[in-house]
C-alpha cells in the first residue's frame, strides 16, 4: 500500500506543484477568488459541514472539541461523498485539501484530514 500523503492548505495560499490533487472542502465558494486563481482540480461542497453546523461552529475554538465529533458524525451519513474522497487518495500520490477559514488548526479540512489517515 502506498504511504498516504494528505496535505491542508488555505484556498487562498498559492498554489505550488507539490500540492498534487487540489480539493475545495468548503461548501461556499471563497470570496473574491476565481477559479482560475484557485486552481481547484475538485470541489466536494457536498462533504463539507452543514449549513447548520458550520453557522453553530462560527470559527468558535471553545466549540472545536464538539464541532469535530458533529462533523465525524455528519460524515458518517455522507458515506458516498467520504467514499469518493477516500478512493481519491487512494489513486493520487498527493493530495491537498483547501479550505478558506483563516484558523488554519481548527477547519473542517483538519478534522477530513484526520478521518482519511486513520
Amino acid at each position: 500500500m502506498s504511504k498516504i500523503n494528505i496535505k491542508i492548505k488555505r484556498v487562498y495560499d498559492h498554489p505550488t506543484k507539490d500540492d498534487g490533487m487540489r480539493i475545495l472542502v468548503d461548501r461556499l465558494w471563497p470570496r473574491g477568488l476565481s477559479k482560475k486563481e484557485a486552481k481547484v482540480y475538485l470541489w466536494l461542497k457536498n462533504i463539507a459541514p452543514s449549513n447548520e453546523l458550520r453557522k453553530w461552529f462560527s470559527h468558535d475554538v471553545a466549540k472545536w472539541q464538539e464541532f469535530q465529533k458533529r462533523y465525524a458524525n455528519e460524515l458518517k451519513n455522507n458515506k458516498e461523498n467520504l467514499d469518493k474522497l477516500k478512493q481519491l487518495v487512494k489513486e493520487e500520490a498527493t493530495i491537498t485539501l483547501l479550505f478558506a477559514a483563516t484558523d488554519i488548526e481548527h477547519n473542517n479540512a483538519v478534522v477530513l484530514k484526520r478521518i482519511l489517515t486513520q
